[in-house]
């Protein structure tokens, strides 16, 4: 019989909004405090978890998935102790490992060597214990050359390296693992996943957060679903991954940005609306695949920006891309949007006819000026579904496999009657 590793109920993150931080204050401050904000205290305060309940057994590879905001990461800060709960119950039987942020658990001051056994000894290893892993820990993050410098002058890419690698090869019993990985490259994700894939095997309990999909179904057996401080759903990940995806995306075409759902840090980008319009220009959940349709972003500028981009990314239900494009990948488009004055916008991207096989797909917004800043990003911004009728090869009655579904020209010529010898016309 499997034993409890982690178990949390009831659990409530409570925090203050809108006040301003003070570190030092004298026993005169907080009582003057005390008064002036006592009616303002009801308003001054969100709370990020409420009435959270669910239990992890020992060895189980357990995701959690939401929204932006939806109270994931502050949930992995209380299970990682980094900080406490305002209210409930959690009980946790095992050292824990975390990714929380790149470099979390790490002293700038200090050398990756150094690092390495100042996080093991917080786990509560045996100096022979860490250097046993040691070579291990520098091989997989692939910073020997650098391993006695001071981290505060490695690359973030560094940073992620080490911190992934210290995290998962210290054999803690709970690895906690947020959406950091985002920030490494393509081949240092596949590396990282097939590490947390090894830990799971090895009996270890797993807490994976991400917004990719596809890695939530490898890696996790079961799912947890929150979304606005609360727990939805738990449930087998299939199930759980298509629970989040119906969840909070409109089934008539479009989504209307609440305000609650955009950060104070988009400014001066305002996300309105995101729609798939059809053939006719009218908002539709679904679409043909033999027609074409449309993709529109409305927005609103309230300054002018310089070097904004608005697009999207195209994924499977999955969480597999099939394409990201840009408002100003066009050179023209790009030379002539500049700058883009203060205003109400609408970004429009007409997807051509015959290219999407049938099936459920999810679009992604982002806008953001190259390497200078994100102002927005909605991964699930909206759903919507691709009939085939009409669609070349409907009169077999097999599912037509890949996401892509071309209406390709072919020819059938026969060796015998035409003037073809030895594959020449």
């Amino acid at each position: 019989m499997s034993k409890t590793a982690i178990r949390v109920d009831n659990l409530g993150k409570k925090y203050n909004i809108g006040l301003p931080v003070v570190k030092y204050q004298t026993l005169r401050d907080k009582i003057s405090e005390g008064f002036s904000r006592r009616e303002k205290i009801a308003d001054s305060y969100i709370w990020a978890l409420r009435n959270v309940s669910f239990e992890v057994n020992e060895g189980q590879a357990l995701g959690v998935i939401g929204r932006n905001g939806a109270g994931k990461s502050t949930l992995l800060k209380i299970l990682s102790r980094v900080t406490e709960p305002t209210e409930g119950v959690v009980e946790i039987r095992g050292r824990v490992g975390s990714l929380l942020e790149v470099g979390t658990g790490f002293h700038p001051e200090l050398t990756g060597r150094e690092n390495i056994f100042l996080n093991g000894a917080i786990l509560g290893m045996r100096r022979e214990e860490i250097q046993g892993k040691f070579d291990e820990i520098v091989d997989f993050a692939e910073v020997e050359k650098f391993i006695d410098t001071p981290v505060k002058r490695y690359s973030s890419g560094m940073y992620l390296r080490l911190a992934f690698a210290v995290a998962a090869h210290l054999e803690p019993e709970i690895l906690v693992v947020d959406e950091v990985l985002a920030v490494g490259d393509a081949e240092f994700q596949k590396k990282c996943l097939g590490k947390m894939s090894d830990v799971a095997q090895q009996g270890r309990t797993v807490l994976f957060v991400s917004h990719n999909m596809s890695a939530v179904l490898r890696l996790t057996n079961e799912t947890l679903v929150i979304d606005h401080g609360q727990l939805l759903m738990r449930g087998p990940t299939q199930e759980a991954v298509d629970f989040y995806l119906s969840q909070g995306l409109t089934q008539e075409g479009q989504k209307i940005w609440r305000e609650d759902e955009i950060a104070e840090a988009a400014k001066p980008f305002k996300p309105v609306a995101i729609r798939v319009l059809d053939k006719q220009g009218v908002v539709a959940d679904t679409v043909r695949s033999i027609e074409p349709f449309t993709i529109e972003i409305e927005y609103e500028l309230q300054k002018p920006l310089k070097g904004l981009r608005v697009g999207i990314y195209l994924l499977t239900t999955r969480g597999e891309y099939i394409f990201t494009s840009f408002d100003t990948d066009d050179v023209e488009q790009y030379e002539a949007n500049t700058v883009r004055p203060a205003g109400r916008y609408f970004s429009r991207c007409e997807i051509p006819a015959n290219l999407l096989n049938e099936g459920r797909y999810v679009i992604g917004m982002n806008a953001s000026t190259y390497l200078i800043k994100r102002y927005f990003q909605d991964d699930q911004a909206l759903l919507f579904n691709v009939d085939p009728a009409g669609a070349p090869g409907m009169q077999w009655v097999e599912t037509r496999l890949g996401t892509v579904r071309p209406a390709l020209k072919w020819k059938i010529e026969s060796y015998e009657s035409g003037d073809m010898q030895h594959g020449k016309k």
